[in-house]
């Protein structure tokens, strides 16, 4: 996907502004490709306490603290159904890909999760202390 504007120059417009009334900053980089979260992690870190990416619905196993004290991971996963194909009905979506026709997508209904992070974090300084993969539900 093309971005309308640079998401590191709007990251930066952003951080002018928020930079002057907290020090605990995290950000959500909600893209396509893991490259660009693995670079929007390098480009902050040192500047918000943490980065994690969305959007995949696949959690990664990459859960880290950058030198300069911003945790980071690359996908944070998915709150949903598990037994789907992220989170949509795995017979409706298989059809569409076999067949080539349109189908609608209905959210699967089994193995309920929620996937995410805890990050601990200096309240004084904005440093990551920790990041720890989270999830709850069956599975």
């Amino acid at each position: 996907m093309q971005a309308n504007r640079c998401p590191f120059l709007t990251v930066d417009d952003a951080l002018e502004i928020i930079g002057k009334s907290t020090n605990v900053i995290v950000v959500d980089f909600h893209a396509e490709a893991t490259s660009e979260k693995v670079a929007m992690g390098w480009y902050l870190d040192g500047r918000v306490s943490a980065v994690v990416g969305t959007h995949t619905h696949i959690p990664t196993a990459d859960e880290r603290i950058l030198p300069q004290g911003t945790a980071y991971i690359t996908d944070i996963g998915m709150t949903g159904p598990h037994e789907s194909v992220i989170g949509r009905n795995i017979e409706k979506v298989l059809y569409r890909f076999t067949t080539g026709m349109p189908a609608h997508f209905d959210v699967a209904q089994n193995d309920a999760r929620i996937q995410g992070v805890i990050v601990e974090i200096d309240p004084t300084s904005g440093k990551a202390l920790s990041i720890e993969r989270v999830e709850v539900g069956s599975g």
